[in-house]
């Protein structure tokens, strides 16, 4: 896992994974398990899925010749809500993007140590 300040400012978790070293052979079969490990999660809730390529071509945007496909699996974990400002950094999402030979996932860092762990582990065992 590589860690990163995207724009020197937005703490970021990545990693790419090649296809030959995983079990999942599309971007839609690591976002189902990635679905099930939120599901089986007893703090997490699942909320939806997000084709942020396809949205980003619909809207004539600019989207890297190298990526294949983008999307996100959006959930919460939500286990304190001491301030309003907490709501910035709310949902969670976890973007896969298809590069052709590999996956690159990747997440911004969630301001609960818990909820980094978690996802972290998840991220690891794809």
């Amino acid at each position: 896992m590589e860690q990163s300040l995207f724009h020197d400012k937005y703490p970021v978790f990545s990693k790419t994974i090649a296809k030959s070293d995983t079990q999942y052979q599309s971007v839609d079969a690591i976002l189902n398990y990635l679905e099930d490990c939120i599901n089986s999660n007893e703090k997490a809730v699942y909320i939806a899925r997000f084709d942020h390529a396809a949205h980003t071509k619909n809207i004539n945007g600019e989207v890297a010749p190298d990526i294949l496909e983008a999307k996100h699996i959006i959930f919460c974990f939500g286990m304190k809500l001491p301030v309003p400002q907490a709501m910035a950094v709310r949902p969670r999402s976890i973007g896969v993007t298809d590069m052709g030979e590999n996956f690159v996932v990747s997440f911004m860092e969630a301001p609960n140590p818990q909820a980094q762990e978690w996802m972290t582990e998840w991220v690891e065992a794809i």
